[in-house]
């Protein structure tokens, strides 16, 4: 693996006594977002809670304005851009890496013009044009693997080997990218918790976390905060999944993920300072 994963303005050391986990917080821009109910809509709010993560110790803030939880429709282009693109240019100078969370070439044209550091894309760059979209800037990429669609990804997955299977479409994509001249240093993977897996998909994956990254050699974002994996093994509503949201982050970084998107932004960095402290060195 690459000592260092390029991310924009940023270089993130994945190796030596500066290496550690980063937090990636989530700034859901919908109106219908599965977690929070879209209470981040308007630009106000979302700027709000973007300044809340950012006094709570954020490296990363990732930006969506496209819900992807089971069922969700497909938004249109434009809707997604009048969303996005005053949230991205607000926290550009901020302080923290800016993501934005989308599938569409045009918005990811759009917010690298903006100056954002990643493009997260729960659709692998598989549309046609992504890849180009984002070849020639020097943000990170993260390729994420979804069975199907968000329409459909739920219905009744279906895996012979899920760890074998995803790590072999994550290589698949890798090679595309890199294939394309997409510098390597610029990638990494997201096994894409909740993404077409059952309960026990779910956590087969999140015991092949280090497995993932020992295949592919990439640096791994874990993002399973609040989601149902968390419900289904705790019992709990969304609302009540922080605790559990915890766990799953740390059992990632245990086995070597880089990043962990959350919605608990300060328990996140607290518990991953003490469990940093803890550990062997």
């Amino acid at each position: 693996m690459h000592s260092t994963l390029q991310f924009g303005r940023f270089n993130y050391p994945l190796s030596g006594e500066h290496a550690r986990a980063r937090v990636m917080g989530i700034l859901n821009v919908t109106p219908d977002s599965f977690s929070d109910g879209g209470q981040h809509h308007s630009l106000e709010f979302a700027i709000s809670h973007a300044e809340e993560m950012i006094r709570d110790g954020v490296d990363i803030i990732d930006v969506g304005g496209e819900s992807s939880r089971p069922g969700a429709a497909p938004l249109p282009l434009e809707q997604e851009l009048q969303r996005v693109m005053p949230v991205l240019y607000a926290l550009r100078d901020q302080g923290p890496a800016i993501s934005v969370d989308t599938y569409k070439p045009q918005v990811m044209r759009e917010a690298i013009i903006a100056g954002v550091d990643m493009i997260n894309d729960i659709n692998g760059f598989r549309a046609p044009g992504a890849i180009e979209a984002v070849r020639d800037s020097d943000c990170a990429l993260c390729i994420m693997h979804m069975q199907k669609d968000p329409q459909q990804m739920q219905l009744a997955p279906q895996y012979g080997d899920v760890a074998a299977e995803v790590i072999a479409f994550l290589r698949e994509r890798i090679e595309a990218m890199t294939a394309a001249g997409i510098d390597p240093r610029r990638i990494c993977v997201d096994p894409g918790f909740g993404f077409g897996k059952t309960l026990e998909h779910n956590y087969v994956l999140l015991r092949s976390t280090a497995r993932i990254i020992a295949e592919l050699q990439m640096p791994l974002l874990a993002g399973l905060s609040r989601k149902s994996m968390v419900g289904g093994l705790t019992g709990k509503p969304v609302e009540q999944r922080m605790a559990g949201s915890l766990g799953g982050a740390l059992a990632a970084v245990a086995q070597g993920a880089v990043i962990v998107r959350v919605h608990d932004v300060a328990e996140t960095v607290d518990a991953l300072k003490v469990w940093q402290a803890g550990i062997n060195r």
